[in-house]
């Protein structure tokens, strides 16, 4: 809505409060000067991120443990270079622990900020948007169906206002309110002409006066009842939990078992607890809880770029288990730019040139000449209707396109009053508007009471669905004056508004009364005609739809308007095909819920539906197994976007009560980047698997490696600084790297997971287990054959350290792919993990080489043959994996 039509509804529509002529706000200074006295609307700007509570925080903690304990045995053993190096290595993972969790919860910070509630607020005379914690008493702030008011206010005046006060006073019927005393301090509750903070405005509009703020305003005082709200668990929490205690089981066993086994072989207590500790910090991969975090953060910083902006972190990877998404039309799937095509007066039709918001068009009528607002006066009725039942304002530009405010819909109707001729401000400032009912979604019709330009008769505008429009009429306007709307009139208009809709054009209704009555402004009503716009789907949503398609997702579109024009765009989107059908709201009305779920199976558009039908509509996929991702931008649709297990919310037309229910908002109301966020959340699961395996795998080997040179009698095969060095280091930077991988093409090829699909689905924990017995026994014959060789023990257990880490490095590039391996992975599409894997070579050379380092991990320089026998047997276990496990 612009900024000129508001401060008008302000400043002369809206009827003035006795005490007080209504203020056009704080200036700029006096905001600032209060800013600081009050501090910032707390309220709103204090949604901090809670601590990430990742399941594998837990195994984290108990790790620190274990190491702790490792350095106080070693040191009480005697082996004080073990005991400094493992503290050294707590450190290290402490500091990069809480690197990596401080620049996550920055960029969920960042995240957040983006979707504080915003408020329309009055400032130096004009109305703007600013963040709701810049609010101050004294300002004045402009609320509408949908706002969700962010402080408390006095009401200046108001028109059909209703509040949601529930999360106040507990009642679910929102309280009727309305213009008193604009000097009323008192924000106690109950009172019927303050608002309230928290409170949502679910129909008309008001101005108010900010007379409490954070705090000190009602909501502030109970805010801390809110804190304590639990979400049901996403498919990927469920999962990973599944995950760790698995892991959890692994190192509980295998620690007893080899601890037990050596002491009851008569071996020292001590060096089998050592072993015991060694074998438990090789079983827990301590990588996994910073790197499933930073690839969901990232996931959702790709997705902001992408125009989707994500609330709750794991809803990322839900996306990717949508298998029915409920869109809407208007916006949505189509551009919405509207354009009026045809018009109709009840006797002629006329077509209208132009595209866009140009008024540089004609009004044609069926004889082809120029039609406009002298030429007939249904016609210039008709259009004058369209003018004053709009908020919205065209403006600047040139002739050609002009700048518009406000609703799409209303602007194209101000638009085709230009090509007729007709000067829309003039005709505001000749009928002065006095009243308002706004539209609705249940009554699905605006109307406007305006005074005649004699100022002595108030005269009432109504548009809306033609159906709705239709029942309120008696009359019809003709050029020879008003006359009987008759019942073959009444189907000739049907039949007319059918034809319309055939065309893929949304058709609006348009009456009046020349001598309304403020009680009943909109029953027996003049009919004036109808006006055909068209908005053509978006070419990106018609590749998404058949993205969708092959991904076996279902798209199903949720609109008001007419069958005919519903069905027409779904079928030009590519959204309605073959034998699906498209079912009415008045048909759902008469259907049960097992009769919906049945209709549902085979239904891709719904039309004329209200938003209890919407909620209806979700629940019926849900029940047949679907996860939903739905849609919704009205203060009406807020429930059936909170019962979806994913709600998506518009960001340009999107109301803050759907904004606030939704898990996510599309920033440009676009269905393509709907559907690029589920193959973002496609993406993120598949990479979540991808270092899962890599994890699992290399900590299997590691395990395996220590467990079986033990139960072989051998010395330690590798020293706890050595896996640790490992783990910290060689395992996490590639891991993370993985998390990043580009979202490749198969994952949209593939039919969505199903709710209670295993994690290790799909054969994932056979590859899992396979590669990391490979690893094992790669590096322990590795180390069997340098002893047996004559090299020292320090430069066999060095010789393990190459092949183990270089058996990981390779083993990183067969994660790129659940079906390739090694051959035919794309190396070169994620520079992050060469990088990792570059670094991680660096390292492992470092600690072999650096003197310094030698001493702290006690490795020694390989000479040439050593240094292959590490290299082939590395190499050994992707080739194994390639020729005998696929």
């Amino acid at each position: 809505m612009s900024q000129s039509i508001l401060e008008r509804d302000y400043t002369e529509n809206s009827p003035a409060p006795k005490h007080e002529a209504p203020s056009t706000g704080l200036t700029s200074e006096q905001a600032a000067e209060l800013l600081k006295k009050y501090g910032p609307n707390s309220l709103a700007s204090e949604r901090k991120a809670k601590p990430l509570r990742i399941f594998m925080g837990q195994f984290r903690d108990v790790m620190v443990m274990i190491l702790i304990i490792a350095s106080a045995v070693s040191a009480f053993i005697g082996e004080y270079y073990d005991a400094l190096t493992i503290m050294i290595i707590v450190i290290i993972n402490a500091v990069l622990g809480f690197i990596q969790e401080y620049r996550t919860e920055k960029t969920l910070l960042a995240l957040r900020s983006m979707a504080a509630p915003m408020a329309s607020v009055f400032r130096d005379g004009h109305l703007t948007t600013l963040p709701a914690a810049e609010l101050v008493p004294g300002d004045v702030i402009s609320l509408e169906a949908g706002d969700k008011a962010a402080a408390d206010g006095a009401i200046l005046s108001s028109k059909g206002l209703m509040a949601d006060e529930s999360v106040l006073t507990g009642e679910s019927v929102p309280a009727a309110k309305s213009a008193g005393n604009p000097r009323d301090s008192d924000n106690s509750i109950g009172k019927p002409n303050i608002i309230y903070s928290g409170s949502i405005i679910t129909k008309g509009t008001a101005i108010a006066r900010v007379i409490a703020t954070g705090t000190n305003a009602q909501m502030g005082k109970i805010s801390g009842m809110l804190t304590d709200i639990e979400e049901e668990e996403t498919p990927l929490q469920k999962r990973l939990g599944e995950l760790g205690k698995i892991v959890a089981i692994i190192c509980l066993i295998v620690c007893a078992i080899v601890a037990g086994a050596g002491i009851l072989k008569g071996e020292p207590v001590f060096d089998m607890l050592m072993t015991g500790i060694t074998i438990a910090i090789a079983a827990i991969p301590e990588g996994l809880p910073a790197t499933v975090t930073i690839a969901l953060a990232l996931a959702v910083s790709r997705m902001l770029k992408q125009n989707a902006l994500v609330h709750k972190l794991h809803s990322v990877e839900t996306l990717g288990c949508t298998s029915v998404i409920c869109t809407d039309k208007t916006g949505t799937v189509t551009e919405n730019k509207m354009t009026v095509r045809k018009a109709y007066d009840g006797s002629s039709e006329y077509e209208l040139t132009g595209q866009g918001y140009r008024v540089s068009g004609r009004i044609i009528s069926k004889s082809g000449e120029t039609a406009n607002i002298k030429s007939s006066k249904v016609l210039c009725e008709l259009l004058r209707c369209g003018v004053l039942c709009s908020n919205a304002d065209i403006s600047g530009g040139n002739e050609d396109e002009r700048n518009i405010a406000g609703d799409p819909t209303e602007a194209a109707l101000l638009i085709a009053a230009a090509k007729g001729g007709m000067n829309h401000s003039a005709e505001r400032l000749a009928y002065r508007r006095i009243d308002e009912l706004p539209f609705d979604s249940d009554v699905r019709r605006m109307t406007v009471i305006v005074k005649d330009p004699a100022g002595q008769e108030l005269v009432s505008y109504t548009k809306g669905a033609a159906d709705v429009i239709l029942e309120r009429c008696s009359h019809i306007l003709t050029e020879s004056g008003i006359m009987e709307l008759t019942y073959s009139k009444r189907k000739q208009i049907m039949d007319q508004c059918e034809e319309m809709s055939s065309e893929a054009l949304r058709v609006l209704a348009f009456a009046y009364c020349p001598k309304a009555s403020r009680n009943s402004p909109d029953s027996k009503m003049v009919f004036l005609g109808l006006m055909g716009m068209s908005d053509p789907p978006r070419e990106e949503a018609k590749k998404a739809v058949r993205l969708c398609r092959s991904a076996r997702i279902r798209t199903v579109m949720i609109t008001g308007d007419h069958k005919n024009t519903a069905a027409a765009v779904a079928r030009q989107a590519g959204i309605l095909t073959g034998e699906d059908g498209v079912l009415t709201g008045a048909e759902m009305e008469k259907m049960t819920d097992k009769e919906l779920e049945n209709a549902a199976r085979h239904t891709s558009v719904f039309a004329r539906v209200s938003p209890v039908d919407k909620l209806r509509i979700v629940r019926a996929y849900k029940r047949l197994g679907h996860i939903v991702t739905m849609t919704g931008d009205g203060v009406n649709d807020a429930p059936a976007v909170k019962e979806a297990d994913i709600g998506v919310a518009m960001g340009i037309t999107g109301t803050d009560v759907t904004r606030e229910a939704a898990d996510m908002v599309l920033l440009d109301d676009n269905f393509a980047t709907l559907v690029s966020a589920v193959e973002q959340g496609r993406g993120i699961y598949a990479n979540i698997r991808k270092f899962v395996r890599y994890l699992l795998s290399c900590n299997i080997g590691e395990v395996l490696t220590m467990f079986l040179g033990i139960v072989m009698g051998m010395p330690m095969v590798l020293l706890p600084a050595q896996i640790l060095l490992v783990n910290l280091v060689t395992d996490g930077l590639p891991a993370i790297a993985l998390g990043v991988e580009p979202c490749g093409e198969e994952n949209m090829k593939m039919p969505p997971r199903k709710k209670d699909e295993s994690f290790f689905s799909g054969g994932l924990m056979f590859r899992i287990v396979f590669r990391g017995v490979l690893i094992g026994l790669c590096t322990l014959a590795c180390f069997t054959i340098m002893l047996r060789t004559g090299a020292s023990l320090e430069a066999a257990r060095t010789g393990a350290l190459v092949t183990l880490v270089m058996s990981q490095l390779f083993h990183v590039f067969e994660c790129k792919s659940e079906t390739g391996n090694i051959f035919t992975v794309p190396y070169f599409n994620n520079v992050k993990l060469i990088l990792a894997v570059l670094f991680s070579a660096a390292v492992l050379a470092s600690a072999i080489y650096v003197p310094f380092l030698q001493m702290v991990f006690t490795t020694v320089p390989l000479n040439t043959e050593q240094l292959l026998i590490a290299a082939g047997l590395a190499f050994a276990a992707p080739l194994l994996q390639c020729f005998g496990a696929r």
